[in-house]
């Protein structure tokens, strides 16, 4: 098959290198680079560099489908395949082509731009994938295939992109030996919707429980202060020391594994106290 791939984050990556093994890849849409870093230099995406990789010809401005007619003939395209855009395509590019989504949570619930990170922040124990017809209103089209996925108490946001990269690309792979055998269904149940996050929801708040900071470390990320020093909290992890009633099972208590202070390189917890020198530990000051 012909195919147009749009994406832009890294777990597409293994979705997309599978996709080129198989068939022939017209072009790769993606995210326009950005600056990043101390010198603020522009930063190809991923999907960008994997494209370039294997000498697929990318494109960064999605007008590009339909003013490239010399490079993209529309006719001879089977499928655009789209994973992590960031783009909300309108009826110009949904008409040139059957239009298909990978959405990572199992739809109607976390629509929008960040699914995987609020499954993990919510404390979820299972989210999903979506193979999903797109339309003009944002994940909201008829499903051609579902796969549930499990998050594990301490999976972090790497851990669950690695696990539903790997499912989506079984997914893709199957629907594209013979699509004419899915046909789709309706989504069912109340929407739920996400949103971006910005670096100020990364600040901890410890009045929260211990799971819900936990939640929060292994999804989007923990900023805090430790005896006036500007810190991320890297990695943590929940024990269950106490088996005693009211809490059954345990009542947990937060424990920090991994830590990097401002302007220094990542270190274990205990370095870090080891460092302090016995004075006594101020969190969140």
């Amino acid at each position: 098959m012909k195919l147009i791939l749009m994406g832009t984050n890294d777990w597409v990556v293994p979705i997309f290198d599978r996709a080129a093994n198989e068939h022939n890849i017209v072009a790769v849409f993606t995210r326009a680079p950005k600056p990043a870093g101390r010198k603020m230099e522009l930063q190809k995406s991923p999907v960008h560099i994997w494209a370039e990789s294997r000498n697929i010809p990318v494109y960064t401005k999605i007008s590009d489908l339909n003013h490239k007619s010399e490079i993209i003939n529309h006719k001879s395209i089977d499928y655009i395949v789209v994973a992590s855009y960031g783009v909300i395509l309108k009826d110009d590019v949904l008409n040139a082509a059957p239009t298909i989504n990978i959405h990572p949570s199992l739809l109607p619930k976390y629509r929008g731009p960040a699914p995987m990170l609020s499954a993990i922040l919510n404390g979820d124990s299972d989210t999903g994938v979506c193979l999903m017809k797109l339309t003009r209103d944002v994940d909201a089209g008829p499903i051609y295939m579902c796969r549930k996925i499990k998050i594990g108490e301490n999976d972090t946001i790497v851990d669950l992109e690695k696990n539903v990269a790997s499912v989506s690309t079984e997914m893709l792979s199957g629907f594209l030996q013979n699509p004419k055998i899915y046909s789709t269904i309706e989504q069912i149940g109340t929407p739920t919707y996400t949103h971006k996050f910005s670096k100020e929801d990364t600040i901890i708040d410890w009045s929260k429980s211990p799971q819900q900071i936990h939640n929060q470390v292994r999804s989007i990320g923990g900023r805090t202060k430790i005896n006036g020093i500007d810190v991320k909290i890297l990695e943590t992890k929940l024990s269950y020391a106490d088996k005693l009633p009211p809490c059954g099972g345990g009542c947990p208590s937060l424990e920090i594994i991994r830590i990097q202070p401002a302007g220094k390189k990542p270190m274990d917890w205990k370095s870090f106290v080891n460092g302090l020198r016995g004075t006594e530990i101020k969190i969140g000051e």
